[in-house]
């Protein structure tokens, strides 16, 4: 962007040099200043993620994976990123892992995915389901702590220890931290284990029916 601002800066003092001029007074010119200011509504947030080719994900994706839900919601659940049916359907957790957090959600907390708002760290799949680097994560947060500004929660419950840490930037492995309280702007957050661990050892979801009972007891004062 820099050599094209020369160049074009470079061929105007040409020409005015050719019609005569010595020195001039007249304004060179001057890059367009970039509006790098998000939408205020989800509906334009939304719109413009779907558009975005800021990182390499944007490159292999199906479908953008923005989110969905109680765009009011006192609940924002935050994943790492989408998965193989979510990048067809361009719908958050509806594959295995969306399954068994829709009973976790109806079966502890008595609510349903449509009175929480469900997102994810990265709105596109990263290859082969990786974890996402710190590029894509840094490149696509804009968007989720803009979602958290709109949506403005009261509990924030991340899945897995990508989601706690690139939204806290601390990395202390989930093991350690999942079920402790921490505060997150206006927001109360709880970290706990991603549904897909659970599938892989579902002796953990004795763990992750505890921190739900935390989040239970936290949503009387909602």
């Amino acid at each position: 962007m820099k050599n094209l601002h020369n160049a074009l800066l470079l061929k105007q003092l040409y020409q005015l040099k050719q019609l005569g001029y010595r020195y001039t007074d007249i304004t060179p010119y001057q890059e367009e200043k970039l509006d790098l200011t998000l939408p205020d509504t989800l509906d334009s947030l939304q719109k413009q993620a779907m558009n975005c080719h800021l990182c390499e994900l944007s490159k292999s994706r199906k479908k953008v994976v923005f989110g969905e839900g109680n765009p009011h919601a006192n609940i924002l659940i935050i994943g790492e990123g989408p998965g193989a049916t979510e990048d067809s359907t361009g719908k958050p957790f509806v594959g295995r892992s969306g399954e068994l957090l829709s009973k976790m959600l109806e079966n502890v907390l008595g609510v349903t995915r449509q009175e929480v708002y469900i997102t994810n760290i990265v709105k596109c799949r990263p290859p082969n389901n990786r974890a996402p680097t710190p590029t894509e994560a840094h490149t696509c947060q804009p968007y989720l702590l803009k979602q958290i500004e709109l949506i403005k929660p009261k509990l924030i419950l991340t899945l897995g220890a990508t989601a706690y840490h690139y939204l806290t930037g601390d990395d202390t492995g989930i093991t350690k931290v999942r079920g402790s309280i921490h505060k997150h702007g206006n927001a109360t957050l709880i970290p706990t284990y991603h549904p897909s661990y659970l599938l892989r050892n579902p002796s953990a979801k004795k763990e992750v029916f505890e921190d739900l009972l935390k989040v239970k007891e936290l949503m009387k004062s909602f």
